[in-house]
């Protein structure tokens, strides 16, 4: 009989497939490789840049690595999540608050990081589900935000040991009003030799804007590692494994399918095994993954109908003839535009970057050219069915 935890009075299965966190070595697939060579940066003193489309598991190879490393042996690594701040003040209170969580006060390290923030007289408080520290310091000045700044890097570059800091979606300082945040930040990290980074970000064109072009800062001062889908063959012996392990069996061609529907992409590709888990079958069929599909188009339909009602109508025809083709590479070409309503070539032009720039389609820069698809995998097999 499958083991049944009971929370408020729902119950909860074992589910192998998780959609978010990092819940280990076991639930986590594949990366071997990007985990060699990101350890590896780490070691060495050399920082990381890691790109990829949202979702494909950034955060997951992080986080996973760093498990690898403290299995190895135990370095200090911090994870910084960059997404929801908006200015310096924010990036220093997202910092201060991941050094408190990582060095816990009953150690001597630990004590120290709460000392100096405490002097600064903030305001910290606990988030009610993860119990973590969130940290809030008013700054009367610029210069004042400036120098605790530099005063948190001039602390972790005198600990005993090696750490390593990894800003995830990095790309968010561009945003900040404070313009000098890059040259701001390279300014201390080219002069630091106890702390390795890692920029993790998913808004490829402004991160490689930012670490490929002479004129700024970051300018060739990383590794980068690119993160893309995991092969087929991989993923298939994954999902079939966890199945396996929780007495289910699932067919060859449903797992087909799913690679297929997802089109490999990480997160997708575990939110439908994690619904087609959820179903308790024994034996998953591909009939009963396809019901699955239909069942996350149908919950998420209200949400990709106001999604039209944001865009144009030029912009909303030509997301839909991306998501029928499932790829474009010449959105312009005469064929592409007899086949589909999407106006002239000025008009798909002005579309594609509202597009690009709402983060609604993404571009690959391929070998052979560009590619364009369609960002969000269900909003595109559901633009599909609207055919």
């Amino acid at each position: 009989m499958q083991n049944v935890l009971y929370i408020c009075g729902m119950k909860e299965y074992d589910n192998p497939f998780h959609l978010k966190g990092y819940y280990g070595p076991d639930t986590f697939c594949d990366r071997k490789n990007e985990t060699r060579l990101l350890s590896e940066n780490m070691q060495n003193s050399r920082n990381t840049l890691l790109l990829s489309v949202r979702r494909m598991g950034k955060t997951g190879l992080i986080l996973h690595t760093f498990n690898y490393i403290n299995e190895q042996h135990v370095t200090p690594c911090l994870y910084v999540d960059l997404f929801s701040t908006q200015d310096l003040q924010a990036f220093i209170n997202q910092f201060a608050g991941t050094l408190l969580a990582t060095f816990p006060e009953k150690n001597s390290i630990g004590k120290k990081i709460a000392q100096w923030i405490k002097s600064m007289r903030p305001v910290i408080t606990y988030d009610s589900l993860t119990g973590l520290p969130e940290v809030s310091i008013d700054f009367s000045t610029h210069r004042q935000a400036e120098s605790s700044l530099t005063n948190i890097f001039s602390f972790l570059e005198q600990l005993e040991q090696p750490i390593v800091v990894a800003f995830d979606e990095f790309q968010q300082i561009r945003q900040y009003p404070e313009k000098n945040m890059e040259a701001l930040l390279r300014t201390h990290i080219q002069h630091l030799k106890n702390v390795r980074f890692i920029f993790s970000g998913s808004n490829k064109h402004i991160m490689n804007d930012m670490y490929n072009d002479s004129q700024h800062p970051f300018f060739a001062s990383t590794t980068p590692i690119i993160l893309s889908e995991i092969s087929n063959e991989v993923y298939s012996a994954f999902i079939d494994e966890k199945f396996g392990n929780h007495n289910r069996t699932i067919t060859t061609d449903a797992v087909q399918f799913i690679l297929e529907w997802t089109r490999t992409h990480t997160y997708y590709t575990q939110a439908v095994c994690n619904h087609v888990y959820a179903t308790e079958k024994r034996k998953i069929t591909k009939p009963i993954v396809q019901q699955c599909c239909h069942d996350i188009l149908m919950v998420h339909e209200p949400i990709f109908y106001q999604y039209r009602q944001m865009l144009t109508h030029i912009q909303w025809a030509l997301l839909k003839a991306i998501a029928i083709e499932g790829e474009v590479s010449q959105p312009h070409a005469k064929e592409f535009l007899k086949k589909h309503p999407v106006g002239t070539s000025a008009n798909v032009q002005r579309a594609l970057e509202a597009l690009l720039k709402n983060e609604m389609i993404y571009c690959d820069e391929l070998e052979k050219g560009v590619r364009y698809r369609v960002y969000n995998v269900f909003l595109s097999r559901w633009l599909e069915r609207k055919q």
